[in-house]
């Protein structure tokens, strides 16, 4: 039996745990279990930039033509003063300051010719700095997997670092060949591969993923291995609502769902898994069990491609509060055939998706990441349609594998109601996992609170 498992930054970060409760908790398995492993937390906002805030890292420094060396050393104290912490778990600080001094020494050395080829003015800059930001993301999974390895060998278990981040070779290999390549000849059956969440790939990994590699390369690990199980190990549960909102006492684990209840999450960035990552395991009938790091006796929740509540019954309260609104109102629009066309043109030069849709006669609301929205892609909407509204919105969804229950809505909308909370826009398809309603963004938490406690936690008879 092979298990293919990623685990997290901040899982990562209480190393001392994932040693008890994942690698060495089972003696009888401690090997054909292939480990990917994200950085430590925050390690990779350091080095790029803070995934919430924006404060910028060492990527958003040199590509802004700031001095980066400054950041570059705080960063290089930062792994080391993460290693002293490992220390009591068997890490050789000699040789594992020595590693990472090395590989740093190395990247400054690459950002400095760089830096002189960007000013030379012969090459498009958005080439180096994908560059730039491909080779500073893989440090953090270098350096936590090669940790992990030692640490390991230090407690006499057979282990391997598989580096996937291809720093010292040229090799130009796409991600799918260098993950293939680098399997041939190991039987994870033998030894424990600690493997990197980064993967050097011509096709360039963050261009095509951007902060979501990790789970991809845990996804095709687990495929090119035909994986008996992909479990993904993090600091909290698949629960019915966010915890930090609700509070952990007043949410439940949702236990089993589907791949079509993921896709619904991660549509509005509540990401189980990255959705990208999810398709070639569900091809591949793999299915994924999502574990809390902390709760190794609790089996988590699995994921499959079939999988239909016996029940009809809410899983998940989810959303965002990170989209706007955008409607687009014009006479011309009732009674002509594709008129969305064109708009859905326009959305398509701007790169603009859109996560809900509804419409009437005269009118289409999208509504649109917040981040999406630029002065150009509303000026060539206000330049073809009669008015473009645009205005800052959340959306809250009830999802769930089988939720076809006669008057759910109506309960819905009730709760909302009973919450002073106006429904601005909705959305339900034929397929009836996901109904989506568009709302103020003050009223976010208490729709969510609300949705939780009258659905999830006292579900609709059905």
């Amino acid at each position: 039996m092979i298990s293919v498992e990623k685990i997290g930054g901040t899982s990562m970060s209480k190393f001392e745990d994932v040693l008890a409760n994942i690698m060495l908790r089972e003696p009888e398995r401690i090997y054909g279990r292939v480990y990917v492993v994200s950085a430590y937390a925050g390690v990779t906002n350091q080095l790029l930039e803070h995934k919430k805030t924006g404060e910028p890292g060492v990527y958003a420094r040199f590509a802004s033509g700031a001095d980066f060396a400054e950041a570059l050393g705080a960063l290089t104290k930062r792994l080391e003063d993460l290693n002293a912490g490992l220390a009591p778990l068997g890490l050789d600080l000699g040789r594992a300051n020595g590693f990472i001094e090395t590989r740093m020494r190395e990247l400054e050395g690459y950002l400095d010719s760089m830096r002189h080829v960007l000013g030379s003015g012969y090459v498009r800059r958005e080439n180096v700095l994908l560059a730039a930001r491909e080779m500073l993301a893989a440090i953090g999974e270098v350096h936590s997997a090669f940790n992990s390895v030692e640490i390991l060998k230090a407690k006499g278990v057979r282990a391997r670092l598989l580096d996937l981040s291809g720093f010292d070779d040229d090799e130009p290999l796409t991600i799918d060949e260098r993950i293939h390549e680098s399997f041939q000849g190991v039987d994870p059956r033998e030894e424990v591969l600690v493997v990197t969440g980064y993967t050097k790939g011509v096709e360039g990994i963050m261009r095509e993923f951007d902060r979501g590699y990790s789970e991809v390369t845990f996804s095709k690990v687990a495929v090119e291995l035909k994986a008996d199980e992909a479990v993904i190990h993090k600091e909290y549960h698949l629960s019915s609502a966010d915890p930090e909102i609700v509070g952990p006492a007043n949410t439940v684990v949702v236990g089993a769902t589907n791949y079509d209840v993921a896709d619904q999450l991660a549509d509005v960035g509540m990401e189980a898994i990255h959705p990208k990552a999810a398709k070639p395991m569900e091809l591949a009938g793999i299915a994924i069990r999502l574990k809390n790091t902390f709760e190794p006796e609790h089996p988590g929740t699995l994921i499959t491609k079939d999988y239909v509540g016996e029940k009809a019954r809410i899983e998940v309260i989810a959303g965002t509060t990170k989209v706007s609104a955008l409607e687009i109102h014009d006479p011309s629009m009732v009674g002509t055939v594709g008129f969305d066309l064109g708009v859905m043109e326009i959305f398509r030069r701007h790169g603009v998706s859109y996560i809900v849709k509804t419409t009437n006669a005269n009118s289409i609301t999208h509504v649109v990441w917040e981040k999406a929205v630029t002065s150009a892609f509303v000026e060539e909407l206000e330049n073809r349609y009669e008015l473009v509204t645009v205005v800052p919105a959340a959306v809250v969804c009830v999802i769930g594998s089988n939720m076809a229950i006669p008057g759910v809505l109506a309960r819905a909308t009730q709760v909302l109601a009973e919450n002073q909370i106006n429904v601005n826009a909705f959305s339900q398809s034929l397929r009836q996992v996901n109904m989506q309603f568009v709302i103020d963004r003050a009223d976010y938490k208490k729709a969510v609170t609300a949705l939780n406690r009258a659905l999830c936690l006292r579900p609709v008879a059905g």
